[in-house]
């Protein structure tokens, strides 16, 4: 429902497995251009109306509410998702890309009109004239266009002549550059308001990636690059061993203590007067020992209900995990997991009938 350039002949929808559609995900085409290594450089996609201009006390535009819900881009290249790359004291990876941001001093909200698609490819081993893409990644900049529309077009896919343009922008240049930060604030050049009319465009840079093979190429996307190091996960997988060492510890000394008092108490020599009597005062555990295998007198069967669901889910989440070491279920096949959670459970049924 918003207001983005759609490719020539509308948007066509692609296929979608029953877990894609379990899950909501709707895959769509994109009036973007790419040709396998081919560099482009300021590529104008179109230009769209955003709608009326952010004032207080106004109901604002569609594009501003998907900026202020933290809405998201998510593209997808050759089955692999794109990543978006920040540039901070380490460069960090995250699913997607914002549509657009707020600005912290003036509270308005400004989209990303342009971004720069990063393209890694490796070369297939014996066939130099094919490759394999293994890195998708989208840098997003928003940059005010003053452009005029240019209808007669002075090519297939100019919509506009920009007025202020960017060094990436200006064609005449020989030596070409892609969009740069620099280049963007340069002039004290401002950010593209999410109202009125907006010129969309993009930049293509295809690099070659010999060290990262196309069997690792989800690497980046399962660790983020390693946003988070590894000695965390190794503090907290240690952790955790120390606490479960520390409570079953605990656990067993309380209950070899209370053992070794009932045994001392029942292995006690018995009194002439407890004999005559039949007299023998049994605690702790002695009182319900034959209660284990009793059936509840509230609602058997909402017990066994719950000894074989419990059941069953064991064995689903035991034969995903095990399915998903193998390699049968992975991200590169959307919506696989969700169907193999819901095929394992169905299957499972007899585990908990049985329990």
């Amino acid at each position: 429902s918003l207001d983005f350039c759609q490719p020539e002949g509308g948007w066509r929808m692609d296929f979608q497995n029953f877990g894609e559609f379990l899950a909501g995900d709707r895959i769509q085409s994109s009036p973007y251009r790419l040709n396998m290594k081919v560099d482009m450089y300021c590529e104008q996609l179109g230009i769209g109306n955003l709608g009326r201009e952010q004032q207080e006390g106004i109901h604002p535009n569609k594009m501003v509410e998907a900026i202020q819900k933290n809405y998201h881009h998510n593209w997808i290249v050759d089955n692999l998702p794109a990543a978006t790359k920040y540039s901070t004291i380490r460069t960090s990876y995250i699913g997607g890309f914002p549509v657009g941001f707020i600005h912290d001093y003036t509270k308005k909200a400004y989209i990303y009109n342009h971004v720069n698609i990063e393209i890694q490819y490796h070369n297939v081993e014996n066939e130099p004239d094919r490759a394999r893409i293994v890195r998708f990644t989208v840098q997003p900049f928003s940059i005010k266009h003053d452009f005029a529309t240019n209808a007669g077009g002075n090519g297939p896919f100019k919509v506009a002549d920009i007025q202020n343009r960017i060094q990436s922008c200006n064609h005449k240049n020989r030596s070409k550059e892609h969009t740069r930060y620099e280049m963007v604030h340069a002039n004290d050049r401002g950010p593209q308001p999410a109202h009125g009319g907006v010129l969309f465009t993009y930049d293509v840079i295809w690099t070659e990636n010999v060290d990262l093979h196309w069997s690792s190429r989800w690497y980046i996307y399962l660790t983020m690059d390693n946003a988070i190091p590894a000695e965390i996960h190794w503090f907290s997988i240690w952790n955790s061993l120390f606490m479960v060492i520390l409570l079953s510890a605990m656990i067993a000394t309380i209950l070899v203590r209370n053992l070794r008092r009932d045994f001392k108490y029942y292995k006690r020599l018995v009194t002439d007067e407890e004999k005559a009597e039949s007299i023998i005062i049994e605690f702790s555990w002695k009182l319900v020992h034959a209660d284990v295998f009793r059936a509840p007198n509230f609602s058997p069967l909402l017990l066994a209900v719950c000894c074989g669901t419990g059941a069953q889910l064991l064995c689903t989440a035991f034969w995903t995990i095990l399915l998903s070491a193998i390699g049968f279920v992975n991200p590169a096949r959307r919506g696989s997991l969700l169907m193999a959670l819901i095929v394992l459970y169905a299957l499972s049924g007899s585990v908990a009938g049985y329990v």
